[in-house]
C-alpha cells in the first residue's frame, strides 16, 4: 500500500556523502521536528531526473526554502557514490540533500516501488514529491509515468504549501 497523507515516514536507514565518506541517516532522526521538501526520482544520470527534476529543485531551492521549509531531499535507489556524482555534476551543493536508498528499504516502506526490469533498471522508486512536516506526510504527488514530470515540481510543491 502506498503511503498517504497523514501517515508517517517509516523509520528506515539511508546513506548521504560526508567529507567524501557514506554516512548512515535515520530518517526517524532526519525528519523529526523539521518540514522537510521531499522528491523522488527513478534513478540518477536518467534523462527526465537530470534535465529536469533535479535542476528543478536546485533553480527553486531559496524560493522553497523561504516558505519555512528546513531540508530539500533528494531521493533515489541508487547507491551513495553515485548520489553524490550526480550532485556535484547537478551543481546542487548544500542545497539538496541527497539520499541513497540503495537497497530501496525507503521505497518498499512507502509502497512507491516502480519495476523497470524490462529496461535493465531493477525496482526503482516512482518520481513523487511531498512534504513532510515533523515526521508527517501533508501533501504527496506520484506521476503516472517514469518520464513524466507533471505533479512533482518544485513549483507545485510550493503551491501546496
Amino acid at each position: 500500500m502506498t503511503i498517504q497523507v497523514g501517515d508517517r515516514i517509516p523509520d528506515v536507514t539511508l546513506y548521504t556523502m560526508r567529507d567524501g565518506k557514506p554516512e548512515a541517516v535515520k530518517t526517524g532522526d532526519l525528519f523529526q521536528g523539521s518540514k522537510i521538501a521531499l522528491f523522488g526520482v527513478p534513478g540518477a544520470f536518467t534523462p527526465t531526473c537530470s534535465q529536469k527534476h533535479l535542476p528543478n529543485y536546485v533553480q527553486g531551492a531559496e524560493a522553497l526554502k523561504g516558505k519555512q521549509v528546513d531540508k530539500i531531499v533528494c531521493l533515489a535507489v541508487n547507491d551513495v557514490f553515485v548520489m553524490d556524482a550526480w550532485a556535484r555534476d547537478q551543481g546542487a551543493g548544500d542545497k539538496i540533500v541527497m539520499l541513497s536508498d540503495g537497497n530501496g528499504d525507503f521505497t518498499k516502506a512507502t509502497g512507491l516501488e516502480l519495476d523497470l526490469s524490462g529496461r535493465g533498471l531493477g525496482t526503482r522508486c516512482q518520481r513523487f514529491s511531498m512534504f513532510v512536516d515533523d515526521g508527517v506526510v501533508k501533501s504527496l504527488n506520484v506521476e503516472d509515468a517514469p518520464g513524466s514530470f507533471d505533479k512533482t515540481s518544485c513549483e507545485i510543491m510550493m503551491k501546496q504549501m
